[in-house]
């Protein structure tokens, strides 16, 4: 499994957490199911965003994402997401960024314009199933940047960046610069993880651009296709109707949460749905939560245990990580059902 992970800024949001909640949680499911999970969940940290905000809070920027790192690792401890198999950071991978951007030029699917280096962003939109404007509407919101004159088209997705006097700057065929996004995870995952993964997971909002060119760059690159067998969208977290985000100035942070609530009524507030579906979060769902907590405890503290039901808990989890079935099973049998569902969701 590779999941995209934070960039170390304004961490860690309920909206992170939904993301890395559900992929701890699908990766507890498959191994109970005998599976051997490797997961990868990397670190952004050579990242224009936090460049900007390293600057505004007068910090340098590699301080920064060290701090908004820490904070992540202590909140997914607390929330009792296990560390990864890997956990790379993007400005440990430049090398690979440059030799994946180099394999593009070769096969013409890139070109490089005063030290920028860009990816042909042809048959990408498509493949995603968007038309133009919707696609040139969601790439300017999520990090694009369609105005560039440089461009040949204002969906080519940048490879490589010119690095300005004062900014991070690495060394490589096209001058000083820095990698860019797509490229970043790109590299990252083929690096740890091979040609192609079994599940890439994120959330909604990086379906496109960034999980769409990321997979393009390293199809073309490599030959091998798919880059992934399977595709997890986590459904995005909203408040009031707007997403939560870094962006949208909204944020609910798992730091704040967690002086009032358990973590692990925190964590059952975030799988008690389906995966996929956006969710508008509410003060007010928590306590529904930690009331759910107490009654999975009770659940689980009846003596006993019933084979079929722990099979049911299985089966539903196994069957698209179909939560709320789980723990109606659980309710309803008790004993080691709702141990194991609690177990297998990691509140146990």
């Amino acid at each position: 499994m590779y999941v995209c992970g934070i960039t170390p800024y304004d961490t860690t949001h309920l909206g992170h957490a939904s993301t890395f909640v559900w992929v701890d949680t699908v990766a507890r499911v498959l191994e109970h199911l005998g599976l051997e999970v490797q997961v990868c969940r990397n670190i952004t940290d050579v990242d224009d965003d936090i460049l900007a905000q390293a600057s505004a809070r007068d910090v340098g920027w590699q301080a920064l994402a060290t701090q908004q790192t820490y904070q992540f690792e202590d909140d997914m401890r607390k929330l009792r997401v296990r560390k990864p198999s890997y956990e790379p950071l993007s400005r440990e991978y430049i090398t690979e960024v440059i030799f994946l951007t180099r394999a593009l030029l070769d096969r013409d699917a890139a070109y490089e314009r005063q030290g920028n280096v860009y990816f042909r962003s042809s048959g990408v939109t498509e493949r995603a199933g968007l038309d133009r404007a919707e696609a040139l509407r969601l790439d300017a919101d999520r990090g694009g940047d369609p105005d560039d004159p440089l461009k040949d088209d204002p969906l080519d997705a940048i490879l490589w960046r010119h690095s300005d006097s004062g900014e991070p700057a690495w060394q490589s065929p096209w001058g000083d610069g820095r990698p860019g996004w797509h490229a970043e995870c790109a590299a990252m995952a083929t690096a740890i993880l091979g040609l192609s993964v079994d599940i890439h997971a994120g959330g909604e909002d990086l379906a496109f651009p960034h999980h769409a060119f990321e997979a393009a760059m390293v199809e073309t690159a490599t030959g091998v296709a798919p880059f992934a067998r399977s595709w997890m969208h986590i459904g995005t977290v909203t408040r009031a109707g707007e997403k939560i985000a870094k962006s949208t100035g909204n944020l609910v942070f798992v730091r704040d949460l967690l002086e009032q609530w358990q973590p692990e009524a925190l964590r059952l507030l975030l799988v008690d749905r389906d995966w996929r579906t956006p969710w508008d979060f509410a003060d007010a769902d928590l306590e529904s939560a930690a009331a759910r907590l107490d009654e999975l405890f009770a659940w689980a503290a009846r003596p006993g245990g019933d084979a079929a039901a722990d099979n049911a808990v299985v089966t539903a989890l196994a069957h698209d990580l179909d939560v709320p079935t789980a723990l109606a099973v659980a309710e309803e049998a008790g004993g080691s059902a709702a141990r194991l569902a609690g177990k297998l969701l990691g509140i146990m």
